[in-house]
C-alpha cells in the first residue's frame, strides 16, 4: 500500500508579485522566444512601456516619444504629466497600481489592469523609471523586481515626462536580439492610429497625417491598388479600404485603443460582414462574401470604453460592445459602414464601377474553380487519413485562445530521413510536421487553380487552412526547414514563391521562417558545441584547446533525433522571412524566379557563397 502523501500548513506558499510573474511568464507576455518573430516576450515588454506613453499622448499630454535600443538595453522616454512622484515605485511594483482605473483619466486606454510595467521590472535584469514633474523629479532602479535603490526628490530643469530603461533578463528571453523590422513595425503602427505624434526611434523619425490611409500605402505597392484607397472616419472608428489587383486572399490590420490586435476579435468579425452586407446593398445584388471579399486590403480602428481582451497580450477583443450609452460593437461598425461606405460608393462611381467589375471576376473564377476545389477537398480529406504527410500537433485552432497557440509551429522539410528525425524530436504539443515529396513545383506565373491539381500545394494549404484568409490558420509559425546546401536552397526558394504567389499575407503578417540548423558538431569527452557558422566552429576549437572530433552535417536526416531535440527546442533559431520594402511582390517574384539575368545569377551566386563553399570542402 502506497504512502500517503502529507498535506499541510507547509505545503502552503504565497508567491510575491515578481516571484509569480517570473515564474509564469507565458500568463503576462505570452510567448517568450529569443527575437525573431514579432509576437516573442522582448517586445511585448517594449510594448508595455509604451502603450503607458501612448496613453499619455491620447490624453492631450505630450506629442513625441524618443525610443533607443542600444544592443539589449531598451529606454523609453515621453513627455507626458509624468507619474505622481510620490508614487513612482509603486506604479512598477505593486499589483492592481495605476492611474487607469480611473476612467476618467484614462477614458480609451490600451491597458487597464495595472500589470505591463510591473510585468516588464520583474522581468528585467536591470530597470530604471524616472519621473518629472512640477521642476522635480524622482527615480528608481531594480534588478528582477528587486528595489536597488531610489531618488526622493530631486530639483530639476528636465522637461516633464516618463523615462523608463530595462534590460529584459537572459535567464528568461535565452540568446534574444531586438529586430529593427519588428520594432520600426509596431512604432508605425503607433503614428498611424495616432496622428499628430512623433516617435523617434535611435534618430529615426517616424509621423503620419492620413492615418489608417498611410498604413495600406506603406504594406503595398500603389501599382497594385484596384482603386484609391477609401479612406473613412468618424468618432470612435477609422477604416481604409482597397482591393489587390493580383493578391487572392483576404488582408486586414485592426486595432483596439491603438493595440494592434493580429488575431481579430468582434470588431474584425463585424467589420468583415459589414463590408458585405453594404457592398450587397449598394449592388442590389445578393454576391457570395468570399467574391466580395477576395483580394481586400483593408485596416480597422476603433475605440472601445474598457476593452476585454481574451489574454494579456491584448492580441484578441472579446468585448461586445462600445462602452458608455453606445450600442453593440457590431451594430456600431455596420451602421457606420451603411452609410459612410455607400456614401462613397454613390459619390466615385468609377470606384464602384471598378469594385462591381472585381467581384464579378471573383465569382467567375470561384465558379471555374467549383469542381476542382471540392475534389481537391475530398483528396485532401482522404490524404489526410490514409497518408503519413502531415504529424499533427495536440493544439488546434479550437485553442487559440490558449496561451500556447502563439508556439504553434508547422515544419515542412523534405525527405523521409529528415522528416523522421524532426518528428521524433518535436515537442507534440505544439510542433507538427508536413513532409514534402521532393521538389515542390515552381509556381511562379501560374493560377490559384494550380494549388488545388497539384497534391503537395494542396495538402499543404489545407494543413494550414488558410483557403478563406489567415483568420482560421492553424499554425502560429511556418517553419520551412531544409538543408543547408544547393538542393535545400532550392527548395526554400521554391517555398517562398508559393506563399508570395498565393499567400503573401503570410509572410506580410510574419508567420513564415527558415530554421538555422547547425553545420557542424564539435566535441571532445566533457562537452559537446553545435556551431552554425564556420567562426563558430573555430571558436568552439579554441574553446576546446583542439582536441576535438569535428563532424560536418551534410543534411537534416543525418542529425539524430537525440540532437536535434536541442535545435528546435528551446535553443531553436529561425530567420524571419520579410519582405523588401523596395519591391513589390511582383517584381520580387519576377526577380528571383524569372528568367536568368545576369542581376539574380549574381545575388543567387553571393547568398549561396558559405553554403557552396562548405559543399565543395567536403
Amino acid at each position: 500500500m502506497s504512502q500517503e502523501t502529507k498535506y499541510t500548513e507547509d505545503n502552503i506558499r504565497s508567491l510575491d508579485w515578481k516571484e509569480h510573474i517570473r515564474m509564469r511568464p507565458g500568463m503576462y507576455i505570452g510567448k517568450l522566444g529569443d527575437g525573431s518573430s514579432a509576437d516573442d516576450g522582448i517586445y511585448i515588454l517594449l510594448k508595455e512601456v509604451i502603450d503607458n506613453s501612448i496613453d499619455e499622448f491620447v490624453m492631450g499630454s505630450g506629442k513625441s516619444i524618443e525610443v533607443s535600443i542600444q544592443g539589449e538595453k531598451v529606454t523609453v522616454r515621453d513627455f507626458g504629466r509624468g507619474i505622481p512622484l510620490g508614487k513612482v515605485v509603486d506604479v512598477v511594483s505593486k499589483m492592481n497600481t495605476g492611474g487607469k482605473y480611473d476612467s476618467k483619466a484614462f477614458k480609451k486606454s490600451v491597458g487597464l489592469n495595472g500589470v505591463g510595467t510591473k510585468a516588464v521590472n520583474a522581468l528585467s535584469s536591470f530597470f530604471r523609471v524616472e519621473s518629472t514633474r512640477d521642476g522635480k523629479s524622482a527615480s528608481a532602479e531594480f534588478a528582477k523586481g528587486d528595489l536597488q535603490n531610489q531618488d526622493l526628490l530631486e530639483e530639476t530643469t528636465r522637461r516633464k515626462g516618463t523615462k523608463v530603461s530595462f534590460i529584459p533578463d537572459e535567464i528568461i528571453f535565452k540568446k534574444y536580439k531586438f529586430r529593427n523590422e519588428y520594432v520600426s513595425k509596431m512604432l508605425k503602427n503607433y503614428v498611424y492610429l495616432n496622428p499628430g505624434l512623433t516617435i523617434i526611434f535611435n534618430g529615426e523619425k517616424y509621423f503620419s497625417e492620413n492615418g489608417l490611409k498611410d498604413l495600406l500605402e506603406d504594406y503595398n505597392s500603389k501599382d497594385d491598388m484596384l482603386y484609391p484607397i477609401i479612406h473613412l472616419k468618424g468618432p470612435d472608428i477609422e477604416v481604409a479600404i482597397t482591393h489587390s489587383k493580383t493578391q487572392y486572399s483576404e488582408e486586414y490590420h485592426s486595432f483596439v485603443n491603438g493595440q494592434n490586435t493580429t488575431q481579430g476579435g468582434t470588431h474584425l468579425a463585424a467589420f468583415r460582414e459589414a463590408i458585405v452586407k453594404t457592398i450587397k446593398e449598394f449592388y442590389g445584388k445578393n454576391f457570395e462574401a468570399s467574391d466580395v471579399r477576395k483580394s481586400i486590403i483593408s485596416a480597422i480602428a476603433i475605440k472601445v470604453m474598457e476593452p476585454v481582451f481574451e489574454s494579456q497580450t491584448k492580441t484578441k477583443l472579446g468585448s461586445t460592445d462600445m462602452g458608455g450609452n453606445l450600442p453593440t460593437v457590431r451594430t456600431y461598425i455596420n451602421d457606420f459602414l451603411k452609410t459612410q461606405l455607400d456614401n462613397y460608393l454613390h459619390k466615385n462611381p468609377d470606384v464602384a464601377d471598378k469594385l462591381l467589375r472585381k467581384i464579378m471576376q471573383a465569382e467567375r473564377e470561384r465558379k471555374e474553380l467549383a469542381g476542382i476545389r471540392k475534389l481537391a477537398k475530398d483528396r485532401a480529406k482522404k490524404s489526410s487519413l490514409h497518408n503519413k504527410k502531415l504529424r499533427d500537433c495536440r493544439v488546434h485552432l479550437s485553442d487559440i485562445k490558449h496561451e500556447h497557440y502563439l508556439d504553434t509551429t508547422l515544419f515542412i522539410t523534405e525527405g523521409d530521413s529528415a522528416s523522421g528525425s524532426i518528428t521524433k524530436s518535436r515537442n507534440v504539443n505544439t510542433q507538427a510536421v508536413f513532409s514534402l515529396k521532393g521538389k515542390p513545383l515552381n509556381s511562379y506565373g501560374l493560377s490559384k487553380k494550380i494549388v488545388y491539381e497539384n497534391e503537395e500545394f494542396n495538402l499543404l494549404q489545407a494543413a494550414l487552412n488558410i483557403e478563406e484568409g489567415l483568420e482560421d490558420l492553424r499554425y502560429n509559425n511556418i517553419v520551412i526547414a531544409t538543408d543547408a546546401d544547393v538542393d535545400g536552397m532550392h527548395i526554400r526558394l521554391l517555398l517562398i514563391t508559393f506563399f508570395l504567389q498565393f499567400f503573401p499575407e503570410l509572410i506580410k503578417e510574419g508567420h513564415l521562417y527558415i530554421l538555422e540548423t547547425p553545420l557542424f558538431r564539435v566535441r571532445d569527452k566533457k562537452e559537446t558545441i553545435y556551431c552554425y557558422s564556420e567562426e563558430e566552429k573555430q571558436a568552439a576549437i579554441q574553446k576546446l584547446k583542439g582536441k576535438a572530433e569535428i563532424t560536418r552535417f551534410k543534411g537534416l536526416g543525418e542529425i539524430s533525433p537525440n540532437e536535434f531535440v536541442h535545435f528546435i527546442g528551446d535553443d531553436i533559431r529561425l530567420d524571419p522571412v520579410m519582405l523588401d520594402k523596395e519591391m513589390s511582390i511582383e517584381q520580387m517574384l519576377e526577380f528571383y524566379m524569372g528568367k536568368n539575368t545576369p542581376d539574380r545569377q549574381k545575388f543567387i551566386i553571393d547568398n549561396l557563397k558559405v553554403e557552396l563553399d562548405i559543399v565543395e570542402e567536403n
